[in-house]
């Protein structure tokens, strides 16, 4: 149920209503007014207050103002005239309800009408806007064909003064080629007698004399010099065979971008799991080839061991070990399992193992050193050896000293070892 705000506060003048309302504590926000012609709702929750206005007024000069406390309006009436009382008196149930439907329409119709004029309004813009950018759109394309039109007159009138002086100068070569050709027509001809009179009378000497000159004369005497020179010319070789020997390679990459280390030592691993398939055939024919491979192998294990199938992942462990016994992450995943199978002596050996084949200690691997270290360190509290798995912890600690699971095992097991030496 509502609280009606009874208590308020009204003055007036001719135009203008002036109306205090305390708040009572609650903050109000201009979403809790609502004002028309002749109806005035402030509506706070839990707190309301409802008014039917005495007269009409302006709603859309009117005012409210919120602070201190209270909220302020300046309601201005449509007709100057002095009310007898802020609200309508003597007013039915009916009439209120109809006053107050009738000015919730009016408020709805006058909010369709703002959006629609709104809505109006934006498109007038946006239709300025786009007329705008076409014009200056126009505007732009004008300028740059008017400056195109320029450049265009302007290439016209060179190319056509070019062509104009080019035509002035062929005109003054042919004048000149005239006046050349009048001057030497005659000579050309006593030259064209002189040879013909020549080739009329053939003769040895003369003839002999032009095969010598050939040496220093060019032009139509240049076949006889090829000719000689051709004579000149050395015999050809004759034909051999030659043999190119390769480096013979098992590794397909050529030898200057090869690892020749990495390549040797898997070489020699092959070599050495071969060895020892070939020593132990007779138990190792009955597998696949994939089968004989240590790192299948050691996959295989950690299926089994992610399967809770730890006796078959020490299987598969042992006979990845018989075929390449020097990956110490085999010994370190086995000694997981034997943990898992309470063989603790044989899980204290893998780890062991693994720890002197992972020398030297470098960065690569921290993370398998750290492991083998806390499943040893874990074997030997299981057998109540708390004083040499608190030695693992710390080694493990001194090599990842940001795990907060090692640090947290180890404090356990220092309280363990306290609470033996006391109770002994």
């Amino acid at each position: 149920m509502p609280v009606w705000l009874r208590e308020h506060s009204w003055r007036q003048t001719l135009t203008a209503v002036y109306l205090s309302l305390p708040l009572r504590g609650a903050r109000a926000t201009p979403a809790n007014i609502f004002c028309s012609e002749q109806y005035l709702k402030v509506s706070i929750p839990p707190f309301l207050f409802e008014a039917i206005l005495y007269a009409p007024i302006d709603d859309t000069n009117s005012t409210a103002k919120i602070g201190n406390g209270n909220i302020f309006f300046t309601l201005y009436k449509k007709e100057p005239a002095m009310w007898d009382s802020l609200t309508l008196a003597n007013a039915g149930k009916e009439k209120l309800q109809y006053l107050r439907e009738n000015a919730v329409l009016k408020a709805q119709e006058k909010a369709k009408e703002e959006t629609e004029a709104k809505k109006i309004t934006k498109q007038e813009h946006k239709k300025y806007a786009l007329e705008a950018t076409m014009k200056l759109e126009e505007a732009e394309r004008k300028r740059i064909e008017d400056l195109k039109e320029k450049e265009r007159q302007k290439v016209a009138k060179e190319l056509e003064f070019w062509k104009n002086q080019q035509k002035d100068a062929d005109k003054y070569k042919s004048i000149q080629n005239k006046g050349e050709l009048h001057q030497e027509i005659e000579p050309l001809k006593e030259r064209k007698n002189e040879k013909m009179n020549k080739s009329r009378i053939p003769n040895e000497g003369t003839s002999k004399i032009r095969l010598k000159s050939t040496k220093g004369c060019h032009g139509s005497c240049s076949i006889f010099s090829q000719n000689l020179k051709e004579e000149q010319l050395p015999a050809p070789r004759a034909a051999a065979t030659i043999k190119v020997n390769f480096t013979p390679r098992v590794f397909p990459t050529a030898l200057r971008e090869s690892r020749v280390a990495e390549e040797d030592e898997w070489l020699h691993k092959q070599a050495e799991a071969r060895r020892r398939i070939n020593s132990d055939l007779s138990e190792l024919e009955d597998l696949k080839e994939e089968e004989k491979n240590p790192d299948w192998l050691k996959d295989k294990g950690n299926k089994l061991f992610a399967m809770g199938n730890y006796l078959g992942a020490v299987n598969a462990y042992n006979l990845a070990v018989r075929l390449n016994s020097k990956l110490p992450l085999l010994y370190l995943n086995r000694a997981a399992c034997h943990l898992k199978l309470r063989n603790l002596h044989k899980a204290m050996e893998d780890s062991s193992k693994a720890l002197e084949l992972l020398t030297p200690p470098v960065p690569d691997n921290e993370n398998a050193r750290v492991k083998a270290h806390v499943r040893r360190g874990t074997a030997f509290c299981q057998l109540e050896l708390y004083t040499e798995g608190l030695q693992d912890y710390e080694a493990a600690l001194k090599i990842d000293p940001k795990n907060k699971n090692i640090e947290k095992d180890a404090e356990k097991i220092r309280h363990l070892i306290q609470e033996t030496m006391q109770s002994s």
